[in-house]
């Protein structure tokens, strides 16, 4: 069937050297001059000669065609429609309505403030951290997670990285911000459930509220003091929760009104939402302690002081009931024992002492309270 014609093959000019015999190539039987001029356009007289039927590129062309999605092996190119198609295959989690912050204020916190960052960013549009004087790596970690950061340089207090949240949400014109801790207590893919009636409009507070069973005993126990000080006469049973949501309403109503630098501001925040008549809501969240307590203060000081701030911040807000009122009282229960005193004098000649003292108990302390609280009210209507 095939003539064995042999062709020279001579080696390209920058690789002379290399080939040293001659090379066969078998050709198709063709008579006469219709073979020479097949081999004429077909065939190329040299091996370094490119061929004209182009097979590399044909060959690349079909490929792309038959699986377009297969990642390309040549340097430079990039798989645009297998990207397109991934991204498009993931739901988006943010709200194209509502821009949303998380903030979380931190002391010492790198162990989980990365995780926690990472999944915040999931769900919202911005994470910013509030370094609160830490003495670790926890305001480097939180940026390399993605976050924003803000330093106090010193210890300033729970209540002043509220603040510096405030002041960085309405500033930047976000319609609502989360807040949470950076211990890891918190979950943040419960971030939706806070956003949720803030996105339809049912509430401009809304509370985690923590199930008792999730807590230690000794937190349920200081959680119920501080929740009846916190809002008497409310129906919110966790107060002292720092994973809530504020809309912007409610982000102005806190940013010029909470004085409280401690661990007391969510419950000032809770009293400014009583004042200011703004919808307060609770969601059920999930709170992980575990074998372990992450708080950087020690529970029993940490609800004295919290009882304390509770108890100067409503002397502050309302003085004559808090102070004029009891001091009123105190002083009618004085001059009762006075007039007892003096009658037992009168009648017998002898001084009867346990009245005096009583009168001088009561009397004294319940006079001082009521000037007190006269005055704390006089200035409280000045600032006004």
């Amino acid at each position: 069937m095939y003539d064995k014609d042999p062709v020279r093959a001579r080696p390209p000019a920058h690789v002379e050297g290399w080939f040293a015999e001659e090379t066969t190539v078998p050709l198709p039987q063709y008579i006469g001059a219709e073979r020479d001029r097949w081999i004429e356009r077909h065939v190329p007289r040299s091996i370094g000669q490119e061929s004209p039927i182009g097979i590399p590129a044909l060959r690349y062309e079909v490929q792309e065609q038959v699986n377009p999605l297969r990642t390309p092996t040549a340097p430079g190119n990039r798989r645009v429609v297998s990207e397109t198609a991934e991204t498009a295959a993931i739901p988006s989690r943010r709200s194209s309505v509502m821009r949303t912050l998380v903030a979380i204020p931190c002391f010492d916190e790198e162990v989980a403030i990365g995780s926690v960052v990472l999944r915040a960013r999931q769900h919202v549009d911005e994470v910013l951290v509030i370094d609160d004087g830490c003495t670790d790596n926890t305001a480097k970690v939180a940026r390399d997670a993605g976050a924003a950061v803000i330093s106090h340089g010193t210890q300033k207090g729970k209540g002043q990285g509220i603040k510096s949240a405030l002041k960085y949400a309405v500033d930047r014109n976000f319609d609502c911000l989360v807040l949470m801790d950076g211990d890891g207590q918190h979950n943040p893919g419960e971030i939706p459930l806070l956003v949720e009636p803030i996105l339809t409009d049912t509430a401009d507070l809304v509370i985690g509220f923590r199930a008792f069973n999730q807590m230690p005993f000794y937190r349920r126990f200081g959680r119920a003091v501080l929740d009846i000080a916190s809002s008497p006469g409310s129906s919110i049973t966790d107060s002292q929760c720092g994973f809530r949501a504020l809309n912007r309403k409610t982000m102005e109503s806190m940013l010029g009104t909470l004085r409280k630098d401690d661990f007391s501001t969510e419950s000032e925040m809770l009293r400014i939402a009583q004042e200011k008549h703004l919808r307060i809501g609770e969601t059920p969240i999930n709170c992980k302690y575990g074998d372990f307590d992450t708080s950087t203060k020690n529970p029993l000081s940490h609800g004295l002081e919290v009882l304390g701030s509770i108890f100067w911040l409503a002397v502050e807000r309302k003085p004559l009931l808090h102070i004029g009122l009891p001091g009123l009282v105190a002083m009618l229960g004085g001059v009762f024992f006075l007039f007892q005193f003096l009658q037992g004098f009168s009648e017998t000649g002898l001084v009867p002492i346990e009245q005096g003292m009583l009168a001088s108990f009561l009397l004294i302390p319940g006079t001082v309270a009521l000037m007190l609280g006269l005055m704390l009210a006089l200035i409280a209507r000045i600032r006004e």
